[in-house]
């Protein structure tokens, strides 16, 4: 059996947790992004990881737990320190390697494949007129 057969799929709400737990670790020791999430956001993770892990329990699972609008919290945060492009691509970098260190099917395709759109659209709505 191969690393990547011996790998889960991101296919339940636990693995899902885990992964963003894992994500979070890496953004949060990161120092590009860190202080984006700490000092401009001001993020509470007691708070807002169980939104992110619903988000994402949406996107992969189909669940309907998350109803926020996404993109009017990034405005938000834009409009304190801009995003940039290279904030959204080392976002997509962190993302993706976390997936695939601890991940492989169908789903942790699917959530490259998404979290890469996610950060395209981000990178387009957010960029300056």
């Amino acid at each position: 059996m191969s690393a990547r057969q011996s790998r889960p799929d991101l296919d339940s709400r636990e693995r899902i947790g885990f992964f963003v737990d894992r994500f979070y670790e890496r953004m949060l020791a990161d120092e590009q992004l860190a202080p984006i999430f700490v000092d401009v956001a001001g993020i509470d993770l007691a708070v807002h990881l169980p939104h992110i892990k619903d988000y994402w329990c949406k996107l992969l699972l189909g669940d309907r737990q998350y109803q926020r609008h996404t993109m009017d919290i990034h405005r938000q945060l834009h409009s304190k320190r801009t995003l940039t492009v290279e904030d959204f691509q080392r976002w997509l970098r962190f993302f993706t390697t976390t997936v695939d260190a601890h991940f492989a099917g169908e789903r942790a395709e699917r959530a490259k494949k998404v979290a890469a759109a996610i950060a395209a659209n981000m990178e387009k709505s957010l960029a300056a007129p």
